[in-house]
């Protein structure tokens, strides 16, 4: 009886750029569902309760009162960066430090991320790897493009984070 071993090969660039298009667009659905929930709440909220613009207005010196859609706005915009950033980290991190060791972007397309020794990487080394990849993407990119140079087709936040990401 033949030993039937699945042969792994390390995942190449285009793989992973398609991976993380599907992760993209996974998470802009979710976003965008989140994003509509709070402003129709917080529009909601503010229209049964003018007098919350008026003690804005009076702590802030603003001069007239702002509409509900321009304050719901503001209020969506800047605490949605935050929740986007710490979406953005738990998700991949999450998903990648699971007993998946993918995301489901990567899991569709038969990819996963392991340490150098093949093992499941922790929540911290996952961690590291995301924040490796804005060290990446502030160098134009170029961090991810040498995932298509490398031996092991590793790019700059695969080397940081010292893991692999590999092609069933």
């Amino acid at each position: 009886m033949e030993d039937t071993e699945i042969q792994h090969v390390y995942a190449g660039f285009w793989a992973r750029l398609s991976a993380y298009f599907i992760d993209t667009a996974i998470i802009a659905f979710f976003m965008i569902a989140c994003v509509t929930f709070a402003k129709d709440q917080l529009s909601g909220y503010f229209a049964a309760h003018p007098e919350m613009l008026k003690i804005i207005q009076d702590n802030t010196n603003a001069t007239d009162i702002p509409s509900v859609s321009d304050y719901t706005s503001k209020l969506i915009y800047y605490y949605g960066m935050i929740f986007g950033f710490v979406f953005n980290w738990v998700y991949f991190a999450g998903f990648e430090s699971s007993h998946l060791g993918a995301t489901p972007g990567k899991w569709v397309l038969g990819i996963y991320v392991t340490d150098m020794e093949g093992k499941r990487v922790s929540f911290r080394r996952a961690s590291g790897r995301y924040f490796g990849k804005i060290i990446s993407g502030i160098i134009l990119g170029i961090g991810y493009m040498m995932a298509g140079f490398t031996e092991k087709f590793q790019a700059l936040h695969d080397m940081m984070a010292e893991c692999l990401v590999w092609k069933k």
